[in-house]
C-alpha cells in the first residue's frame, strides 16, 4: 500500500488529475470509494501536511492536491443514503485550517449512513462558531484539522464552550491526532476517530451513555 501512496502522491505533486483518478479506480474494491480515500487520500495528504510543516514542500503544493482530491473523491464517493437518523444532532467543521478533504470524507460517509449532520465547512472564529451550534442545538461536534497547530487551538474552542455551559460532545480527527495518542486528553476533547467508520462507533456510544 505504501507504494501505491507514494505513487499517489507523485501524481498529486505532478497535478496529474488523470493519473491520480486512474489510481483511485484501479485500487478500489468493488467500487467501495470510502474505504479506497481512507486507505490512499487520507494518509496521502498527511504525507504532504507534514511535508509542508518540515519545509520540503509549498503550500501551493498542498492546496492544489486537496482541490484536485476533493473534487474526484466528490465524483466517486456514493449517493448518500434517504434514511435519516434524527438524533443526536452533528455538527461537523475544520477548525482554524485550511484542508477540508477530511471532512468532506467524514461528511459522506455520515450521510450515506443515514446521519443529517450540520456541515460548518471551515471556520476560524471560536465565537462564531459556538453561536452556530447554540442555535442548531447541536449535541456532538465533529472537528476535522490536518496540521498540529489547528489541533491545539481546539482547546480554546472547548474552554470557551465550558464558559458558556455547553453540554457538547466533541469528538476530534486528522494526522495530530493519530501521531499524538495523548493530544486528544491534552485538549480536553472526549474522544478522537482514526478513521471516517470510526466516527459512527464513537457516536453510537456516546448516545449509549447518554
Amino acid at each position: 500500500m505504501q507504494d501505491i501512496i507514494n505513487e499517489f502522491e507523485g501524481a498529486l505533486l505532478s497535478l496529474d488529475r488523470i493519473k491520480v483518478k486512474d489510481i483511485l479506480l484501479e485500487n478500489s474494491n468493488s467500487g467501495d470509494f470510502l474505504t479506497t480515500s481512507e486507505q490512499i487520500v487520507v494518509p496521502t495528504m498527511e504525507s504532504m501536511g507534514t511535508k509542508w510543516e518540515n519545509g520540503d514542500i509549498a503550500l501551493s503544493q498542498i492546496y492544489m492536491g486537496g482541490r484536485i482530491c476533493e473534487e474526484i473523491v466528490d465524483e466517486m464517493l456514493p449517493e448518500t443514503n434517504t434514511k435519516r437518523v434524527d438524533d443526536p444532532n452533528l455538527g461537523l467543521v475544520v477548525f482554524q485550517d485550511y484542508h477540508t478533504l477530511g471532512k468532506r470524507i467524514v461528511y459522506t460517509f455520515l450521510r450515506a449512513s443515514g446521519y443529517e449532520v450540520t456541515d460548518y465547512g471551515q471556520e476560524n472564529s471560536i465565537d462564531t462558531l459556538i453561536k452556530n451550534i447554540k442555535k442548531d442545538n447541536i449535541e456532538i461536534l465533529l472537528i476535522s484539522v490536518l496540521m498540529l497547530n489547528s489541533a491545539l487551538h481546539i482547546k480554546e474552542l472547548i474552554a470557551k464552550m465550558k464558559e458558556e455551559k455547553l453540554n457538547i460532545k466533541v469528538v476530534v480527527g486528522g494526522a495530530p491526532f493519530r501521531f499524538d495518542k495523548n493530544l486528544c486528553q491534552e485538549i480536553g476533547a472526549d474522544a478522537f476517530a482514526t478513521n471516517a467508520s470510526q466516527v459512527i462507533d464513537i457516536i453510537d456510544d456516546i448516545r449509549n451513555l447518554s
